[in-house]
């Protein structure tokens, strides 16, 4: 599909004939999941994760560490497995504890907490705060990583990402299509 048709896969876009206003438009689309509690939690502006729709400090009490893993004594895995992990009993205050093999938090040059859609946009685009991703790595980490993935299959008991990855992908293609402008 050309650059200048791929907008038409969203039909609520086609109307808006201004590209840079269609792009800006795809973005705030696109951040609708980016801006989820799924994502935001483990891309905190601080050195603790969040937890929950509500996005409350994560209990137990955490620490970032060097690298987004936790501190020696206290890492993430020591909780967080390969897989989510489903908890049996009606006694906990949760029903599962998330998993992958990557867990961990968002490198702090990489945190949208409290972040507006187009301050969000523009960390996205700036390779000193993207983990040096140009437009093309960027599309590539949002449409097809697999610890991203989570964030649609969070565990029982957790609000997935509105949408799908694939849809996420589509929209972010479509924004660098567009000239990739920020709201």
């Amino acid at each position: 599909m050309g650059r200048h048709r791929r907008y038409l896969i969203f039909p609520a876009f086609a109307g808006i004939t201004d590209p840079q206003a269609r792009s800006r438009a795809l973005f705030t689309e696109a951040a609708k999941a980016i801006m989820s509690p799924r994502c935001m939690n483990c891309h905190p502006a601080g050195d603790h994760p969040l937890q929950g729709n509500d996005q409350h400090p994560h209990f137990p009490p955490v620490a970032r560490g060097a690298d987004g893993g936790g501190v020696p004594g206290n890492t993430c895995r020591a909780c967080h497995t390969d897989q989510n992990f489903t908890i049996v009993g009606d006694n906990a205050s949760y029903r599962s504890i998330p998993g992958h093999p990557r867990w961990g938090l968002a490198p702090i040059e990489m945190a949208w907490e409290g972040k507006s859609p187009g301050e969000i946009c523009a960390q996205l685009k700036d390779r000193n705060r993207n983990g040096g991703r140009d437009l093309v790595l960027l599309h590539e980490h949002l449409a097809k990583d697999d610890l991203i993935a989570w964030g649609w299959n969070p565990g029982l008991g957790r609000e997935p990402v509105p949408g799908t990855q694939a849809r996420l992908g589509e929209l972010i293609q479509a924004w660098i299509d567009t000239g990739a402008q920020c709201p």
